[in-house]
């Protein structure tokens, strides 16, 4: 019984050292309920653009947060469990796991091509190529724009900027040609000459967007 706790305890004195050897980043995979810090509060920001999230910006991960959290992943066809972990921080557009460093840049840029690329697959599909480079090129001329959120995924999920993030589609796996045209996109071709609107004139009910002037029509989608 003696050796039975000399070795649980040697055990514990183990973790406690192995833990205190690993990086924060590593520990912090996940945001859930408790979290704090200035990943939390990037959450909150990007929660309260949208519209999931009315509480104050103050880095902690409360009631509020995670009530937020689980709104956003039901919308968006995640598991509604108020975790932040990679998947859904896939879907807001986060990194978790570093800050400023260029490994973190690269996994971000590529989480971005990815959003980028299921929301062509969901707006696009059966579009020309062309099109389909075309709408990415929407989405990326609003981040540069002061009139829109900054990041593409505060972009694509914008309330009511995209028919395919409100039915659901933004959840489809993007087939290989939609992962291509967000990359010719990010690569900075724009066939839509810098256009931040599109729509679909035979389904288009807004009375704003169709009296908006048209700059050129690709497939079925005409740019404005």
């Amino acid at each position: 019984m003696i050796k039975f706790r000399r070795t649980i305890a040697v055990l514990m004195v183990l973790v406690i050292l192995i833990s205190a050897m690993l990086p924060a980043a590593v520990l912090a995979e996940n945001l859930r309920y408790g979290s704090r810090g200035d990943k939390v509060k990037e959450l909150q920001q990007k929660l309260k653009r949208w519209g999931y999230y009315t509480g104050s910006i103050d880095g902690i991960f409360g009631s509020g947060t995670q009530a937020a959290v689980k709104n956003f992943q039901k919308k968006n066809g995640l598991t509604a469990d108020g975790i932040v972990g990679p998947k859904t921080a896939a879907a807001l557009g986060m990194n978790l796991t570093s800050s400023s460093s260029s490994s973190g840049s690269s996994s971000s840029s590529s989480g971005d091509l990815y959003l980028l690329a299921r929301l062509v697959h969901g707006e696009a599909r059966g579009e020309p190529y062309k099109g389909k480079v075309a709408v990415a090129a929407v989405v990326l001329n609003r981040v540069k724009s002061s009139s829109f959120p900054n990041t593409i995924a505060g972009v694509i999920y914008q309330k009511g900027a995209f028919d395919a993030v409100s039915d659901g589609q933004i959840n489809m796996q993007p087939d290989n040609e939609s992962i291509r045209a967000a990359r010719d996109a990010m690569n900075g071709w724009d066939p839509s000459n810098g256009c931040l609107y599109y729509y679909n004139p035979k389904t288009a009910t807004s009375r704003w967007m169709l009296s908006r002037p048209v700059l050129l029509r690709i497939g079925q989608h005409a740019f404005c």
